[in-house]
């Protein structure tokens, strides 16, 4: 039997939502910012230079799928990470990509070098 079979469709499908969650740039950025821990919105506002309603949009978005936690103090709000899994699985696909980047280099400075003779 194939794997791919057993998988339910619903099963695929929300993982599926949980990558597109992240293959947003100004969601990485924010998740970066909160690297450090902890951070109300102006704080996220600030450290990503963008607006406060672009900020509080893509909040909504990770907070919703569980990415991110909120809790309230005063008239502030404060995110999280909910689970420090997500910055390994950042730091997997960035290890991936550096590695395919200084392969790649190499090709470059192996066909400079052999153009030039």
């Amino acid at each position: 039997m194939n794997t791919a079979e057993t998988v339910p469709s619903e099963v695929v499908q929300q993982v599926a939502d949980y990558f597109s969650v992240l293959s947003e740039p100004m969601r990485l950025r924010i998740l970066n910012v909160l690297r450090d821990g902890e951070k109300c919105v102006q704080d996220l506002v600030e450290a990503t230079a963008t607006s406060q309603a672009n900020v509080s949009k893509h909040l909504k978005v990770m907070l919703q799928a569980g990415i991110l936690t909120r809790r309230s103090e005063g008239t502030s709000a404060y995110y999280s990470v909910a689970d420090d899994l997500i910055f390994e699985l950042c730091n997997l696909v960035c290890d991936r990509l550096a590695s395919r980047i200084e392969q790649q280099a190499k090709y470059f400075r192996a066909f400079s070098l052999t153009s030039r003779q």
